[in-house]
């Protein structure tokens, strides 16, 4: 079964101005969710992953009374912003927790996993 993990981040902690400038701990962070990316690429458990860019670069596009609007900028205000994610595919949600648990043990950052709805959703 797929499931799309959310990464979130501290919208304080992730200033635009040095978005582009990651610290030393980021770094090593950073390498050591590379490692474990590899190992559950090499376990077939890894689809894709990304880093998101900065919520300031954000375009958001809803619905108006005129139309169809596009504004700079993140849909809402937030205590926590998305800043990347990955899709897994996984036995079931206890191994989708277990992946989890080991990215937030090595970025410190919660993780929502939410199951990714296949063919079988309408069935």
């Amino acid at each position: 079964m797929k499931y799309l993990l959310l990464g979130y981040t501290s919208a304080d902690g992730w200033d635009a101005a040095t978005a582009g400038t990651p610290t030393e701990e980021a770094l090593e962070a950073f390498a050591a969710y590379q490692r474990f990316e590899e190992e559950l690429t090499a376990s077939g458990e890894l689809v894709s992953t990304e880093g998101l860019g900065h919520p300031a670069v954000s375009t958001t596009v809803r619905p108006t009374a005129e139309g169809v609007t596009a504004t700079d900028g993140p849909f809402a205000e937030l205590k926590e912003v998305l800043a990347s994610f990955a899709v897994i595919d996984v036995s079931g949600q206890e191994r989708a927790v277990e992946i989890a648990a080991r990215i937030v043990a090595v970025l410190g950052e919660p993780v929502e996993i939410r199951p990714v709805m296949g063919a079988d959703f309408a069935a």
